[in-house]
């Protein structure tokens, strides 16, 4: 019992003790009433009064993501998203599945060669001509194609032409595509960029897969630079570092990779896109310059096997 009483009269004290995280002469006690209503000694009581609520809306903006000719991909599913919140979206590929992705979601579609500095042109002349000024990119193209087939070599083995593709497909088309928008951005004030970087490359590491990594760790560079290049335009640019993703290109190894993260699953695209469409948004104009990592948490845990 001596020791519940000490224990009982420890915490009273420790309750008792100042908050010193808050002031302690000025502490008042607010109370919502409506307005005008005095207290029973006839002082005016303090009102709490609710700051502006930024809507998540994207009425008005002119969004593109590129990379999105899979119906299973993050792409596709970013470009559902930000139309569901309201933006005019086009999207682009280098395939004409990209004409069937578009009818689906309803929004349109261009075909584009995105390493290819003349293409990029005419396209951001298109989409000015067809819809005035991009807001948003979403840089998400990059992932290998049956044309053009992801090159897994060590780098004793790796030529340079590999070892371009892998940059230039992954990394030249963020900044080619970003490059092409930035300044009709600056010129309104307001922008958005959201790049897909990944977790091999920025966080860790596979073998054979060096000009991968290479390149997504050079488009975490890239948004930092162009981030504090952008900041007093209004224009936001950060990444996202998605892990292991359920897409059309998945393989079963890395399916089964996904069922040993943390959360016992792989990702899926919509939870990406969701993630990106926040980071297009309003609310999220104090983040910029940021890489998010989405991968369930499997690059926090320690390794399973010693």
């Amino acid at each position: 019992m001596a020791t519940d009483a000490r224990r009982g009269a420890a915490a009273g004290a420790k309750n008792a003790r100042r908050d010193v995280s808050r002031p302690g002469q000025a502490r008042r006690t607010l109370r919502a009433v409506p307005t005008g209503e005095q207290t029973e000694g006839g002082e005016p009581v303090l009102v709490e009064q609710p700051g502006p609520v930024l809507e998540d809306r994207l009425d008005g903006k002119v969004a593109l993501v590129t990379g999105a000719g899979s119906p299973d991909g993050i792409g596709y599913a970013t470009a559902r998203r930000l139309k569901a919140q309201g933006a005019t979206v086009a999207i682009v590929s280098t395939t004409r599945r990209i004409h069937d992705r578009a009818t689906e979601l309803g929004v349109t579609g261009f075909v584009a060669d995105l390493t290819d500095e003349t293409e990029v042109g005419a396209l951001a002349d298109a989409l000015a001509e067809q819809f005035g000024p991009v807001q948003i990119v979403v840089n998400n193209a990059g992932l290998a194609s049956k044309a053009s087939p992801e090159v897994l070599r060590p780098v004793a083995q790796l030529t340079y032409e590999e070892w371009k593709l892998e940059i230039d497909r992954n990394l030249s088309t963020a900044f080619l595509v970003s490059r092409a928008f930035i300044g009709g951005m600056a010129e309104n004030g307001w922008g958005r960029i959201v790049n897909l970087a990944a977790t091999a490359g920025p966080v860790n590491a596979l073998p054979a897969e060096a000009g991968y990594a290479a390149a997504k760790a050079g488009v975490v560079g890239l948004t930092r630079a162009l981030a504090m290049e952008l900041v007093a335009d209004g224009i936001t640019v950060n990444a996202v570092a998605p892990g292991i993703i359920h897409t059309g290109a998945s393989t079963l190894v890395e399916l089964k990779q996904g069922y040993g993260t943390p959360m016992g699953r792989p990702g899926t695209p919509d939870e990406v896109a969701a993630t990106i469409a926040f980071l297009c948004s309003p609310p999220a104009s104090y983040i910029t310059g940021q890489m998010l990592v989405i991968d369930g948490g499997n690059s926090v845990q320690e390794a399973q096997y010693r």
